[in-house]
């Protein structure tokens, strides 16, 4: 069985490149206090779970914080633990061990992030447990021996019947040049296995800020706080916009879209807050929330890319509906991007190894994500410079939209190569937070100032009215009646007065009477015989016919009421008659 050195140890000064464990003297605590404190803390840990469980649809029975807890019962003579990353004057450690007298000796390994350490030993089968216990450096305290001759692992010999147990309690203060990740194993070389109860406490400081995040965690709450009240405002100012665009009939479904991605961003910020503020007052968290946070912003990410496309594909913009094939394509999209999030979720949460400190993205389901993105991108391209081609007349719009959303669906897969390679692993997490809300942001913040209904808006996308969308949708058999008439820019719309302006929804401008009558006929014989027609007449041109030379008649227009024919109705000649000069003149 291999020990290590049970002998009171000296602090040696060390050279400053190596981290230094420092252990005070008050760090041992008494078994009637460390009993008081464990019940207080199992107390505290039944509420927290409650509160788990009622505030979200996730059950998590395990403790997800810097509050770590467990059993350790196995063959095998080297296990992890937990891993923590330390501020360099502020990190300390508190423990609780307990294990059978009869299995002892077991140690505590403490492992940093130096490429001779732990890279060194984990997942590496060539090394044995002595030679992972041999990287490490005794008069650099990074082992603790669980014994009573070690006195600064703080055990003491219990007595429950007749089977006597070893219970250590104690703490250590982490001291390094910079922030580090920490690694705690459990190790008995040559014995028959590991059997062991512990507690471990991992803090940084006494702030509300940073006492249970490790370093690179730092910030995460107050950046999720700030861009919470930022997304509000812009949710809110979406909804304002969305009140003025209803009123004059172009609040369309693609704005519709860009709300609904707003609000579930809000949502999203919401539940990370919850979850954050939870675990900076007590250091458990609920798993639940952080788990709902992330589908939300997965979910508002999903919209928001579909909404793109679809604006690409000139939906609501220049066409009132997409094509059967692009449907189904845009459908076979979504699905297999929305399973790989769903994949990548599951493999985030079962495959993702504990003792490595790895990104979402730094995995198949990451770049398989990646790779969608691209695509979309592509598609993205092609799509506008379609709708550019038909509709140029559109560019104030698709070309401020194409290069503002470029940057974008590249800003994602550069965010996640640079998190894999480029970011210490310290700080990683805290900085891909605030890059990846600060991309969300700035797509929101784009698309609600090129969307906003003002008459100084030259970028405004949309011109047919939502009242005209059921009158240019194509009949059943006909072809290229899907899209749009050409029409100048939809802020016009915004230059008169705030109310809707209804007798531009059936008009063509400077067109002579004669052109207005055929485009109706024309538009009739398409109109489905239940659909309803609405023909506005007006008196403007007619008085200017008034003076000689005498016209003949115009052709009798169709009764709002009669079946769409080119055929007069004998029945209603007193709708049709007009005043053409002396002695003209429609029968009554």
């Amino acid at each position: 069985m291999h020990e290590q050195d049970t002998g009171a140890r000296s602090l040696s000064p060390l050279p400053t490149s190596l981290p230094t464990l420092y252990f005070p003297a008050h760090s041992k605590i008494g078994k009637g206090s460390s009993d008081h404190r464990g019940a207080g803390e199992q107390v505290k840990m039944e509420k927290v779970l409650g509160l788990a469980v009622v505030s979200t649809i996730f059950c998590v029975g395990s403790v997800v914080g810097k509050f770590v807890q467990g059993i350790v019962n196995t063959k095998e003579d080297w296990v992890f633990l937990t891993r923590f990353c330390f501020l360099t004057n502020f990190g300390r450690l508190d423990f609780r061990f307990r294990y059978p007298k009869s299995r002892c000796c077991q140690n505590i390994l403490l492992y940093f992030d130096d490429s001779s350490q732990w890279p060194a030993v984990y997942k590496r089968p060539d090394k044995d447990c002595y030679q992972r216990e041999g990287v490490l450096r005794p008069e650099n305290n990074q082992v603790i021996n669980l014994t009573t001759d070690y006195k600064w692992s703080g055990c003491e010999v219990e007595v429950e019947g007749d089977e006597e147990s070893l219970s250590c309690v104690g703490g250590r203060s982490f001291r390094s040049v910079r922030e580090r990740w920490w690694y705690i194993a459990l190790s008995k070389c040559g014995g028959d296995g590991l059997q062991l109860e512990y507690e471990l406490k991992l803090t940084n400081g006494q702030s509300f800020w940073t006492r249970h995040f490790s370093a690179d965690e730092f910030g995460i709450l107050e950046t999720d706080i700030t861009f919470l009240v930022i997304f509000v405002v812009v949710f809110t100012i979406s909804c304002y916009f969305a009140h003025n665009l209803k009123g004059r009939q172009l609040l369309h479904t693609t704005y519709k879209m860009f709300m609904t991605a707003a609000g579930v961003e809000v949502l999203s910020l919401l539940f990370h807050c919850m979850y954050w503020g939870l675990y900076a007052r007590d250091g458990f968290g609920s798993g639940g929330l952080k788990m709902m946070g992330k589908l939300l912003f997965s979910v508002s990410f999903l919209i928001f890319l579909l909404m793109l496309i679809l604006l690409g594909k000139g939906f609501t913009v220049t066409r009132a509906r997409i094509s059967h094939s692009g449907s189904v394509k845009l459908s076979i999209y979504m699905t297999v991007y929305t399973i790989t999030h769903v994949i990548l979720f599951i493999y985030e949460a079962e495959f993702f190894d504990p003792g490595e400190v790895l990104y979402a993205y730094d995995s198949p389901a990451g770049y398989g994500l990646m790779g969608l993105q691209l695509l979309a991108y592509v598609w993205f391209c092609y799509a506008v410079l379609v709708s550019l081609k038909r509709y140029p007349e559109k560019q104030p719009f698709y070309i401020p939209f194409f290069s503002a959303y470029t940057l974008w669906f590249f800003a994602v897969p550069v965010m996640a190569l640079i998190a894999n390679f480029g970011i210490p692993r310290w700080a990683r997490e805290k900085i891909v937070n605030g890059i990846q809300l600060g991309i969300h942001l700035y797509a929101h913040i784009v698309f609600l100032a090129i969307t906003r209904p003002s008459a100084a808006n030259k970028n405004f996308p949309y011109h047919v009215r939502t009242s005209q969308i059921g009158i240019l949708l194509p009949s059943p058999k006909g072809a290229g009646g899907e899209t749009f008439p050409h029409h100048a820019y939809g802020n016009s719309s915004f230059l008169g007065d705030s109310q809707p302006n209804f007798t531009e929804l059936f008009s063509i401008n400077a067109a002579p009477m004669k052109t207005v009558d055929e485009a109706g006929v024309r538009k009739s014989q398409e109109v489905p015989r239940n659909s309803e027609q609405k023909i506005i007449t007006t008196t403007a041109d007619l008085i200017s016919n008034l003076t000689p030379p005498p016209l003949p008649p115009f052709p009798p227009r169709i009764v709002a009421h009669s079946p769409p024919s080119l055929r007069l109705s004998s029945h209603f000649t007193e709708y049709f008659s007009m005043q053409g000069g002396p002695g003209q003149g429609s029968k009554a």
